[in-house]
C-alpha cells in the first residue's frame, strides 16, 4: 500500500495530533526556548492536559497562562486541576481556537496539522501586536521564515518575515545549505523524541518514516545534497516495502 493509504489506517488522533500531550520535559524546553518570562501572557491553543499552564506560571513566572481547547471534558478536568493547584492566574477556556481573542498574547503555543485551521489562524496571527511569538512544531507558519529554531520547536515573531519560496523556508528550518540523510535522520529523531513517550517501542519506526519524508521533501524542492538517492534512504524504502508493505518511492518527483 502507498504510505498515504497506511496513514488512513491509523486512528485520526495520531494523524491530527489530537489527544497527544507533550511531555513535561518538552514543554519546559519550549517555554525556555520562547524565553517566556515575568509579566508575559502565555496562550496554549489546543492545551490538552494543560501541563504547560502550570509550568508557565510556577517555573517561568508568566503573568497569566490561558489554555484553549474545544473538548469540554478536558477543560472541566483542567479547571479542577488548576483549582487544586491554586493557580488563580491560569484559565482554561472551552472554545474554538478560531474564535479566541489573542490581542494581549506575548507567547502562543500552536501545534496543529489541519491545513484549514492553520490558514485561518495565520490570518488571525497577522493582526496581532508586534513582538508576539508563535511557537510551532515541525514547520514554521506557512509562507514565513522562522525567527528562531531549535528543531522541532520553531518560533515566528511578529512582524513575520516572508519567505521567497519553500526552498528558502526549508533551508532556514534545517539551518543548512542542503539536506542529506544524516540531517534528515537527526531532525526526525528530534521530532520523535519531542512528541513521543521516552523509550516508546514505536519511536524507531516513526523516526524512519519522518526521516524519509524530510529527505524526499528536500529532494523534490531541489535542496537535497547531491543528485543520487543515498544508500540509507534506498535501504529504508526497501525495508518498508518488503516487511511492512508500505510504498513510499512514488513520493519522489
Amino acid at each position: 500500500m502507498k504510505i498515504e493509504e497506511y496513514f488512513q489506517t491509523l486512528p485520526d488522533q495520531i494523524i491530527s495530533g489530537e489527544d497527544v500531550d507533550l511531555s513535561t520535559d518538552s514543554l519546559k524546553e519550549i517555554l525556555k526556548f520562547a524565553e517566556l518570562s515575568n509579566g508575559q501572557k502565555f496562550y496554549h491553543l489546543g492545551c490538552g492536559n494543560g501541563d504547560s499552564l502550570s509550568l508557565a506560571i510556577t517555573e517561568f513566572h508568566a503573568e497569566n497562562a490561558i489554555g484553549i481547547d474545544n473538548d469540554e471534558k478536558k477543560i472541566l478536568k483542567l479547571k479542577e486541576k488548576l483549582k487544586e493547584e491554586d493557580l488563580t492566574n491560569c484559565d482554561a477556556l472551552c472554545q474554538d481556537v478560531l474564535d479566541v481573542n489573542l490581542d494581549d498574547a506575548d507567547v502562543i503555543l500552536f501545534w496543529f496539522t489541519d491545513e484549514t485551521i492553520i490558514e485561518n489562524m495565520l490570518k488571525k496571527f497577522e493582526t496581532l501586536k508586534d513582538g508576539v511569538k508563535i511557537i510551532t512544531l515541525w514547520g514554521p507558519l506557512p509562507g514565513y521564515l522562522p525567527d528562531k529554531v531549535d528543531f522541532p520547536f520553531i518560533i515566528n515573531q511578529k512582524p513575520f518575515k516572508k519567505a521567497k519560496n519553500l526552498q528558502e523556508q526549508l533551508l532556514a528550518v534545517f539551518e543548512t545549505k542542503c539536506v542529506d540523510f544524516v540531517t534528515a535522520w537527526e531532525f526526525a529523531e528530534r521530532y520523535t523524541n519531542a512528541i513521543s513517550p521516552p523509550n516508546s517501542e514505536n519511536n524507531r519506526f516513526v523516526t524512519i518514516i519522518q526521516s524519509l519524508v524530510i529527505w524526499i521533501n528536500a529532494k523534490n524542492l531541489g535542496v537535497a545534497c547531491g543528485d543520487e538517492i543515498p544508500i540509507p534512504i534506498k535501504n529504508y524504502m526497501s525495508i518498508l516495502r518488503e516487511y511492512f508493505n508500505i510504498e513510499i518511492d512514488h513520493l519522489l518527483k
